[in-house]
């Protein structure tokens, strides 16, 4: 059960999911007044003219943070390097994120950060400790249904009756009935549409859900691992199933209409509920272990990717938070970088540490064999020439 009381956060900005929220409104935004130095971006504006809200908004929030010692980029990776050692790893959850207009006229997207499951969603949970979780709604045609979505998949989650045995499953069962639920939601244009990208971590388990085109990004040492697909229509498989459905895919977009197979909301491009239609709201679904070896996890919209690869974004996440350790700040750089190379969609990035300290500097360790280069080396080398 919900509770209520709970005080959230900075960065939980949303509200205990215990009831279907439909208020077109209710979305939190915060103005940051230390955000001088991004005077030259573009203000957000939310929904449809002639609303208008702040120039900026981001949010940090953190849980069970540990005091970190002052950083110095010659520190070297030691110890904790058996797989003994490695099964005892928990993750600190730590997040940062940061939503800009760019170049559009409306601000489209939402998102969510909750470092302390528990706490949101009330101490009789059962899910294993820690928890959190993460989420990613790039809205088109409106706001309503990327703010619906954003309000109220967590609820779908957790009251959903596999939860939390079969959390998987859970996630693709929530996804369907959020997309029912908005669809009789007299109030809301249902016309408008979302994509929908979250990351449930519960002990040392991540789940990446996506429907639609925004993507996960996981940082191992260096490394980029995508936690996600993306999903267009001129994907094979997407296109295999588009059109046995009875779909057809034109110079790239579903019937002409929509540049994404999967997405939330678009009732006016789907049948009757429950049947099979090329438009799925059905996710995709990538699990995986952490390790002490998985120091953050990128998620952000397509305006982020269409102007950096995966190993850019990871190269670079890792030099900031190698500096000053705060993803908040990480995130606002992300945005400006891509801000800086012509993004022309909004921009949301949210970036997850797992561990309370900065990233290690990469060290190779002494050898007599002659080595061109490491393959962490490589990486970090991949990813500069990307940037």
């Amino acid at each position: 059960m919900y509770d209520l009381g709970v005080v959230m956060p900075v960065g939980m900005d949303i509200p205990p999911p215990f009831s279907v929220i439909e208020d077109k409104d209710s979305a939190f935004t915060m103005e940051d007044d230390k955000s001088g130095d991004l005077d030259n971006l573009k203000p957000i504006v939310k929904g449809k003219p002639p609303r208008h809200v702040s120039s900026l908004r981001h949010s940090v929030s953190t849980t069970r943070l540990m005091a970190v010692a002052d950083l110095s980029l010659d520190v070297g990776v030691t110890g904790k390097s058996s797989s003994e050692e490695k099964t005892e790893f928990l993750p600190i959850f730590r997040s940062g994120s940061c939503a800009e207009r760019g170049p559009k006229q409306y601000m489209e997207d939402e998102h969510v950060c909750i470092d302390d499951l528990i706490q949101h969603i009330g101490p009789a949970s059962t899910i294993p400790l820690p928890g959190a979780f993460y989420g990613v709604f790039d809205g088109h045609g409106g706001t309503d249904a990327a703010l619906f979505i954003r309000n109220n998949i967590l609820k779908f989650i957790v009251e959903d009756s596999h939860f939390p045995t079969c959390v998987g499953q859970a996630i693709t069962s929530a996804f369907l009935k959020a997309d029912y639920a908005f669809a009789d939601s007299s109030s809301l244009d249902i016309s408008s549409g979302t994509t929908a990208l979250t990351a449930l971590v519960s002990g040392r388990t991540m789940i990446v859900a996506n429907a639609g085109d925004c993507r996960a990004v996981l940082g191992r040492r260096g490394r980029a691992i995508e936690m996600s697909k993306d999903q267009k229509p001129d994907c094979t498989s997407e296109r295999l199933r588009i059109e046995k459905l009875g779909g057809v895919v034109y110079d790239g977009y579903l019937n002409g209409q929509l540049s994404v197979s999967r997405a939330l909301g678009d009732w006016h491009m789907k049948g009757p509920k429950g049947s099979a239609c090329p438009l799925s709201s059905e996710p995709e679904l990538q699990e995986i272990i952490l390790t002490e070896d998985d120091e953050f996890l990128v998620m952000g919209c397509d305006g982020l990717w269409d102007v950096m690869s995966n190993q850019c974004a990871v190269t670079m996440a890792r030099k900031e938070l190698m500096i000053h350790n705060d993803p908040q700040r990480c995130s606002r750089e992300l945005v400006r970088e891509a801000l800086k190379r012509n993004s022309c969609d909004n921009l949301t990035v949210i970036v997850i540490c797992f561990s309370p300290d900065p990233p290690p500097r990469i060290e190779t360790p002494p050898s007599r064999v002659r080595r061109s280069i490491s393959a962490e080396g490589l990486n970090l080398l991949k990813g500069v020439l990307d940037c």
